[in-house]
């Protein structure tokens, strides 16, 4: 076999591959055995007749079909390899001469992964927030804890702002009953916005046994971006009390003795948990530095996917109706063609990250380890709120364990970044991430989150995932 890589542009080559007859007799042998079962030819068993009877009674087109359409995903591989191309996403292929018993040729056209020149990553400083910290917060804290202590009496009175409520509720949209949105004995704590729009507004100052009915504009289901009368039954009102917050509390609810002992511990996590933030605010404009001084150079079907994937995510809650979401745009004051430049935006700034994280990453020689990829497992199948092995399953059919391991990776590569970096605090005092990153050899809590992501792409980011991973995919794909 014989291979070419042609520079298109920056970001995307054509591989032309030329294959000789002589290295497709495997190919030959998988295609007589596998159209032999298929066919029933009188005097042989399934799956027994020899390929020249084959050939004489289906002809030599069906079987040329079945060789390159298994050959060329093949054969693509080896030239990736052996032309050390750093592929992305799926090629598209081209059969350019097929000669029977003589050449297989045909190209590939994909994107590959960009060069980029790395700035010295020594020279790189941000200013973060201080660390602030006030009694309030503290006292916020506590009262969390107290919370979970507390206990629910019923009262006799109209319902306020933090009591826990049972209701019955129904909608309807133009006169039509909503199914989904119809329910009863609902326990919900007034002001935790668990529910639709609108719904405290109208359940405060409602005694029990009272109806009322709001307007609220449904978010989800065969309704989504329609107005609904939405009518609230309140059956029962119940109000929190808390523990009191002394040393007996402090003995019942915690290992320490006294209240100002339980306190300076929840000051000493709430301090733990800002020094985490400040390190997360270095993380991403150390980040945001390098995107501004590096060139990345973008893949267009790479970016174009990334787009895709954005808009399908945002438009799914709305049934994929999209004049609903349209009508959910305006409502919030934004318009189809501003949020779509946004969305582009973003895109490009997700798949800018990725790549450039990545060259660090080989730049750097950074590993994954096997644990470091299992702690990533985990941390994803709790967030989804499945087991491990259900999510590596589901990983493993959608075909993204390369896209899991490349995001570890450049957690990590960013990671090393930050540790370079100057990092002082708004007083200019330094910055100690130690407590964040760890050692340099070791992995951390904010690696094992990967890299950053904006607001928007929660699992909606299109994972650039190259070289061996992606022409797994690719071959696959290709033999569907």
């Amino acid at each position: 076999m014989k291979s070419t890589v042609e520079q298109l542009s920056p970001t995307r080559v054509k591989i032309n591959v030329e294959v000789p007859f002589d290295e497709l007799k495997p190919n030959f042998d998988r295609a007589y055995r596998k159209i032999a079962q298929q066919v029933r030819i009188p005097g042989f068993r399934p799956g027994k007749a020899p390929a020249r009877v084959l050939e004489s009674r289906i002809g030599r087109a069906p079987v040329l079909d079945e060789v390159v359409n298994e050959a060329i995903p093949a054969k693509y591989l080896e030239a990736v390899r052996s032309g050390d191309v750093r592929t992305l996403g799926q090629p598209d292929f081209e059969v350019t001469k097929l000669e029977d018993r003589e050449v297989l040729e045909f190209s590939a056209e994909v994107d590959v992964r960009p060069d980029i020149d790395l700035p010295d990553l020594t020279d790189l400083s941000v200013s973060v927030g201080d660390i602030e910290l006030t009694d309030a917060e503290v006292d916020e804290q506590l009262d969390e804890l107290r919370a979970r202590f507390g206990t629910l009496t019923g009262v006799d009175r109209p319902a306020e702002n933090g009591d826990f409520v049972s209701i019955d509720l129904s909608a309807t949209v133009d006169g039509e009953e909503v199914p989904d949105a119809s329910t009863t004995g609902l326990s919900y704590e007034i002001g935790s916005g668990q529910l639709v729009d609108g719904i405290d507004e109208a359940i405060i100052g409602a005694g029990e046994g009272e109806t009322r009915t709001f307007t609220t504009k449904l978010v989800a289901g065969e309704y989504a971006g329609k107005d609904a009368e939405v009518t609230v039954t309140v059956n029962s009102i119940k109000q929190r009390e808390l523990p009191e917050a002394d040393d007996e509390f402090a003995q019942m609810a915690s290992e320490f003795d006294t209240i100002d002992e339980l306190r300076a511990d929840l000051r000493e996590r709430l301090t733990r948990m800002k020094r985490m933030q400040q390190g997360v605010e270095a993380r991403d404009k150390v980040l945001d530095e390098l995107l501004e001084r590096v060139e990345v150079p973008l893949p267009e079907k790479v970016l174009e996917a990334e787009i895709s994937n954005r808009k399908h995510d945002a438009i799914h809650p709305f049934d994929h109706d999209e004049d609903a979401f349209k009508r959910s745009l305006e409502e919030q004051g934004e318009n189809a063609e501003e949020w779509e430049n946004e969305v582009r935006q973003e895109a490009e700034k997700s798949v800018r990250t990725q790549l450039l994280l990545d060259t660090i990453a080989d730049n750097q020689e950074v590993q994954v380890s096997d644990s470091e990829l299992t702690e990533r497992i985990i941390y994803q199948a709790q967030r989804f709120g499945v087991s491990p092995d259900e999510y590596v399953q589901r990983a493993q059919q959608s075909g993204q364990l390369g896209a899991i391991f490349a995001d570890v990776r450049r957690g990590k590569a960013l990671a090393t970044v930050v540790r370079k970096a100057t990092v002082t605090d708004a007083s200019g005092s330094p910055v100690d991430l130690e407590e964040l990153f760890g050692p340099e050899d070791e992995g951390s809590a904010a690696e094992a989150e990967g890299t950053p992501q904006d607001e928007t792409g929660e699992g909606a980011e299109t994972e650039v995932t190259d070289e061996a991973a992606q022409s797994r995919e690719t071959a696959q794909n290709s033999e569907k």
